[in-house]
């Protein structure tokens, strides 16, 4: 998915930054020019990644749901 790319004069972004920003966070790129030729580039920021549970956590969510991995396998060796 390509993002759209704009260009806007100098003059014209400082009036309207607010709504440039707002359009960059949003995904798309904007081109600043001087007097025709291209100076800079608004782009939005990455995203943080979400965080990760802590270790401690984590560790008590594993095994909480469905059947133990042990019993599986000796279901299926005794099913053979």
């Amino acid at each position: 998915m390509g993002t759209a790319m704009k260009h806007v004069g100098i003059k014209q972004a400082r009036e309207i930054l607010p709504e440039l920003v707002h359009r960059a966070e949003a995904g798309e790129e904007i081109v600043i020019t001087r007097q025709g030729k291209a100076v800079a580039r608004l782009v939005g920021a990455p995203r943080a990644p979400k965080a990760l549970p802590a270790l401690r956590e984590f560790r008590r969510s594993l095994g909480q749901q469905g059947t133990p991995a042990a019993q599986l396998v000796r279901e299926e060796r005794n099913a053979r």
